[in-house]
């Protein structure tokens, strides 16, 4: 008896609220009620449609994502090619996780990583101090991908991810090393927002391939590579740890020289880099 009384004053809310929309409706198209009402509905609607679309697209663009970045670490390594199948190129690659305090490789599992999220996490992040910090990151996750090309056990490349402050935006990007883990073999940003023609020069394959053959380290081990501004003489003794700036976009020059001297430093990559080097160093001998 309770179930059915229920059932009948549900059944009256309901033609309440259908004669109420009705009565809505009904009204001249010039009824502010009716507009607040359309308005209200419209909003309504879209906001679902978009929800929804936003939730069935997500592991699209979660896969999508994940492609580009395969598609900018075989680019900055020199394989990547208009029929390469991309998937297929990647496995070639050995992805690890370095400890950047130690320069030591983590047991954590790369596949389950997201080195922006870590960056946002108290937990997993480092603050930096305004002398440390010369990329303007302000904080870096503790852990970091590097993504090797080997032959056998023997690295061919390495794939090290940075990022850092240009003008108007973080640039996100990859630089590779040879088998030394000093001659730089390429840099490729996949994410920016500098000005087209300027700082988005970034992006210009003549530019990035100045970057080729580069030394970051001294024979003293000392990091020396750097942005300068105009054109590199190769007549200078240190033309090789030297690249060109962009022409009208000296911020720009200035940030990319920053993040990878941060990335390649003592509180980036530098400890692996130097470890790697060492054992480099001693497997040939």
């Amino acid at each position: 008896m309770l179930n059915a009384d229920w059932s009948e004053v549900d059944l009256m809310s309901d033609n309440k609220k259908q004669g109420l929309i009705r009565g809505i409706l009904s009204l001249p198209n010039d009824n502010p009620k009716k507009t607040v009402f359309v308005a209200v509905a419209l909003c309504l609607v879209c906001s679902i449609l978009v929800s929804t679309s936003a939730v069935m697209f997500k592991p699209l663009q979660q896969a999508n994502k994940a492609a580009d970045i395969k598609k900018n670490i075989l680019a900055v390594s020199g394989l990547l090619t208009e029929e390469a199948d991309v998937n297929s190129l990647f496995e070639q690659f050995e992805v690890k996780l370095v400890d950047l305090e130690t320069g030591e490789y983590s047991d954590a599992d790369p596949a389950t990583y997201e080195q922006r999220k870590a960056a946002g996490n108290p937990e997993q992040n480092v603050t930096l101090t305004s002398e440390q910090d010369i990329a303007g990151i302000s904080r870096r996750a503790k852990l970091a991908k590097v993504y090797l090309l080997k032959d056998g056990d023997k690295i061919k490349q390495a794939v090290l991810p940075i990022h850092g402050y240009g003008l108007w935006s973080t640039l996100y990007g990859f630089i590779s090393f040879e088998g030394d883990f000093n001659t730089i073999g390429g840099l490729q940003f996949y994410a920016h927002a500098e000005t087209p023609g300027l700082g988005g020069e970034v992006d210009n394959p003549r530019w990035r391939n100045l970057w080729q053959g580069k030394k970051a380290f001294n024979d003293n081990g000392e990091l020396k590579i750097k942005v300068i501004r105009g054109h590199v003489d190769f007549k200078m003794a240190d033309a090789v740890h030297k690249v060109d700036g962009l022409s009208g976009a000296t911020l720009t020059s200035t940030g990319v020289s920053n993040l990878v001297n941060y990335w390649l430093g003592a509180h980036g990559f530098g400890p692996y880099l130097k470890n790697m080097s060492a054992l480099m160093n001693t497997a040939e001998k």
